[in-house]
């Protein structure tokens, strides 16, 4: 059995410091916590002071929503790995990759939100997350009993619904493009970049992809509950005209030539399309699509499927790619800055390349300001990365979790802390 101790605000702080450490090349510095931040405690008063090493205008939210390691995980990160020393409701008990993860409620657990009681109605005493490919398989456990809470996307949702089973949405921007600026690959060229989204139908593009089940995308911050809810992507996108974008390729040196193919300078207008495999069948076939649209114009493009690893592999690593298919998932506008700003890999994590002014420089003053305050500021960045064709979400997949005998919420996933059971 594990030995446990109380959470100090020592501990709390130097989980923020940690990832503050650029040495420690955390995930989330940058994303929830700015490289450079220091965090001091005050065990007496039970508080934690902390020193952003950058403006952040969410830093309330970022920090109260850190995953809180306990002082043994901090001395021994090995551990983690096998889910010891959170501070969460649930100690992970076991541990099938690819197959299962059972958590056992801690019954001592009793920090949780508002007027937290240990003892309330539905508190589930264990739950097992299990890790299953098929959809199919899925909804049919679900409806025989053996699944309490499914996420479906795809086609087989229409089963469920037709049952009346309840369910809970979340939005994702999985129909999203991302064109690579780095020297000598043709998204370097604005004139490229916006041709290749004129030419494409993307209404059809994400019917396709959602299976007609998604709606048109207005920011790339899906997790609810968004801070800032304006358009900035409807009025910035160039309108789908295929005459218009084959006119602006001969304009910017693209020329079409005996078998069709463009090429400037004697090189071949060709762009490699990174689509994940992780995602389901209607990329593939999205994917296909955009090939279709692209070679209409005189472009040649090579479909690049990969997986998980390799979407890091290329994106962080190699930078062999043209235009990438890949979803950028966010819950805060700020998260975005370092995608789309600053240094590129493998010191940073701006694997586009993208030099945006206008995204820096509104971006940069949203973040001087507290909260819903910049929003102004925000929406004016990622219209910028809109409207110079630089990173364009164009779909949101809407995807629901149904569910039989539970509540729950959701945010990127289901939360654990959220699921009640009840009698169905």
């Amino acid at each position: 059995m594990l030995r446990r101790r109380a959470l100090t605000a020592e501990d709390v702080a130097a989980n923020i410091r940690f990832i503050g450490d650029p040495r420690n090349k955390s995930p989330l510095a940058g994303v929830q916590v700015a490289p450079g931040t220091s965090a001091t405690a005050d065990e007496a008063a039970r508080t934690v002071t902390v020193t952003s090493g950058a403006p952040d205008a969410f830093l309330l939210t970022n920090v109260g929503t850190l995953p809180i390691v306990c002082a043994k995980g901090m001395n021994d990160r090995a551990l983690l790995t096998k889910g010891e020393q959170g501070t969460g409701m649930f100690t992970i008990s076991e541990i099938v990759p690819n197959d299962h993860y059972t958590l056992v409620r801690r019954k001592d657990f009793a920090w949780g939100p508002g007027d937290w009681q240990p003892n309330q109605q539905g508190l589930p005493d264990k739950v097992v997350i299990r890790v299953i490919a098929n959809e199919t398989t899925a909804v049919n456990l679900l409806l025989s009993g053996q699944l309490t809470a499914a996420t479906v996307a795809g086609p087989d949702q229409e089963r469920l619904q037709a049952q009346k089973l309840a369910h809970v949405d979340s939005a994702t921007p999985l129909g999203t493009l991302t064109f690579n600026h780095a020297d000598g690959r043709p998204g370097q060229d604005p004139a490229v970049r916006r041709a290749l989204v004129q030419a494409l139908d993307l209404a059809q593009a994400g019917k396709v992809l959602t299976n007609g089940k998604g709606r048109p995308s207005k920011g790339l911050v899906t997790i609810e509950p968004r801070p800032c809810t304006g358009d900035n992507v409807t009025p910035n996108l160039p309108p789908h005209d295929k005459a218009a974008a084959a006119s602006a390729l001969d304009t910017a040196g693209w020329r079409a030539g005996p078998d069709g193919t463009r090429a400037k300078d004697g090189k071949p207008l060709s762009v490699k399309l990174l689509q994940p495999t992780v995602a389901g069948p209607t990329l593939t076939a999205t994917a296909e699509l955009i090939q279709q649209a692209w070679q209409g114009i005189g472009v040649k493009v090579e479909i690049q499927p990969v997986d998980s690893a390799g979407i890091n592999q290329t994106l962080f690593g190699t930078g062999a790619w043209d235009v990438s298919m890949v979803p950028v998932t966010l819950s805060l506008p700020s998260q975005l800055v370092p995608f789309a700003s600053g240094p590129v890999p493998p010191q940073g994590v701006n694997f586009s390349h993208i030099r945006n002014a206008t995204f820096e420089e509104e971006s940069k003053q949203a973040a001087t300001m507290a909260g819903t305050a910049g929003c102004e500021h925000w929406e004016k960045a990622e219209a910028a990365l809109v409207k110079d064709t630089d990173l364009v979400p164009y779909f949101d997949a809407v995807i629901p979790t149904f569910v039989k005998g539970a509540r729950f919420t959701v945010s990127d996933s289901i939360d654990p802390t959220s699921i009640r059971m009840f009698a169905s």
